[in-house]
């Protein structure tokens, strides 16, 4: 009987102590997806060359490296289903895109960063012409004419009076940074402030991995752009008709200056593009040690225009206006739908950024059944939760059945023990 009773209560125990929930299963690890296979970009041999140490670029995010289209995401060759191959050449990345539409006819590492050089006198155009008057005149100063020794210039002379015409006219046909600088302080009051409305510009028209550093694309620590952003630069650029006619003129005068007592002379365009491929509508070039050779050149044909640009390019056996050129007689074959992404239009990448992003969906709320446990059982489960509405009753009734199982264990003593003294 004892024992029946001891294990009576070790129930009661257990069945109040409740039964333990299952452990949570772990959650899921999200992966990430197999990057796509691209093809391996076209590349001529080059003859090697000592250059300055590259620097380290800036961390391409995944946001970055997918604007315009997840197609042009990776480091590889990308272009339409079914199109011919693109020409070899020898620059790190290029890119061919349609001016009027924005469509991306292909790429060779569209996000990759690169040095910009010269091209970078694009952003700067696209940064002032809009500011500046062209017939305005304004004096050089010794500022504007501290560059590196040996880089383009035009040759202004401190004191020298000249138009803003005349200093585009100098930074898009010979290259010029005493223009660039000069340039970037009639727009701004500095060319350090012309640098940081450069960058601005870069933001609006969604150029997000470009970075200036000095107005012309003379090296500087940090400065960076890739072959999608000169894109979207170049297409800025040529939407200004002052470009338009600036980037297709073949040779203009630089004006003599009495008072210096110095006489005038003639500047070429650098641009080959200009003088050799029919349709050209200019571009720009540009070298350093450090980039190497960097091309945007843009051109018509059959009603279309397309813009290509290409950074760190040999000169040999191909020179960077003929890679473009080439690059811009393959993307003229391709139909005129072809596509692999597109260029943002200016202000869409801020206003993107700007609009909130919607909340997370939040979670059905689902009512999980508790587990049939029959009428003690629920009764036990809420005494182990604590709920005293079902403890004090249970408690009770506990008592009563031990003290009635007590009276009964002492009744039965006693009528042994009277059992016992009659027999004896």
């Amino acid at each position: 009987m004892r024992a029946r009773v001891l294990a009576a209560a070790t129930a009661v125990t257990l069945l109040a102590a409740g039964t333990p929930a299952p452990a949570a299963a772990p959650a899921a690890v999200p992966t990430t997806p197999a990057p796509a296979v691209t093809a391996v970009c076209p590349r001529l041999p080059a003859p090697k060359v000592s250059r300055p140490p590259r620097p380290t670029p800036p961390a391409t995010t995944p946001e970055q490296a997918a604007v315009g289209g997840e197609a042009l995401a990776g480091a590889g060759l990308v272009t339409p289903s079914g199109s011919p191959a693109p020409p070899a050449v020898t620059a790190t990345t290029w890119l061919v895109a349609d001016l009027d539409t924005g469509a991306v006819l292909g790429a060779c590492g569209a996000h990759v960063p690169g040095t910009p050089a010269s091209t970078q006198k694009l952003l700067l155009a696209a940064t002032m012409l809009s500011r500046l008057d062209p017939a305005q005149v304004a004096v050089a100063t010794r500022a504007d004419l501290d560059i590196e020794p040996g880089s383009s210039a035009v040759g202004l002379l401190v004191g020298g009076r000249y138009s803003v015409q005349t200093l585009w006219l100098g930074l898009l046909l010979q290259s010029g940074n005493d223009a660039a600088n000069m340039l970037a302080r009639l727009g701004a009051g500095s060319a350090q402030a012309g640098v940081a409305e450069m960058n601005e510009q870069a933001r609006r028209l969604g150029a997000g991995q470009t970075h200036a550093v000095t107005p012309s694309g003379l090296d500087g620590p940090g400065q960076f752009t890739s072959a999608y952003d000169l894109a979207l630069i170049a297409r800025a650029c040529f939407a200004d008709a002052a470009f338009r006619r600036y980037a297709l003129t073949e040779r203009t005068q630089i004006p003599a200056q009495p008072a210096l007592k110095k006489g005038g002379f003639q500047i070429q365009n650098e641009n080959q593009l200009v003088y050799r491929y029919p349709g050209a509508l200019g571009g720009k070039t540009g070298f350093t040690e450090l980039a190497r050779h960097s091309y945007v050149g843009a051109a018509q044909r059959g009603g279309r225009r397309l813009v290509v640009t290409l950074l760190g390019a040999e000169a040999r056996p191909v020179r960077g206006w003929q890679q473009g050129a080439q690059l811009l007689d393959w993307g003229f074959r391709l139909p005129r739908d072809a596509s692999v992404g597109r260029l943002v239009e200016p202000g869409e990448r801020e206003a993107e950024a700007a609009q909130p992003r919607p909340a997370a969906a939040a979670e059905p709320t689902r009512t999980v059944s508790p587990p049939w446990r029959g009428p003690a059982g629920t009764a036990l489960h809420r005494v182990g939760d604590g709920d005293w509405r079902v403890i004090v009753p249970v408690a009770g009734l506990l008592a009563l059945t031990v003290g009635g199982v007590a009276a009964l264990l002492a009744a039965r003593r006693g009528r042994a023990r009277r059992r016992q003294r009659r027999r004896t």
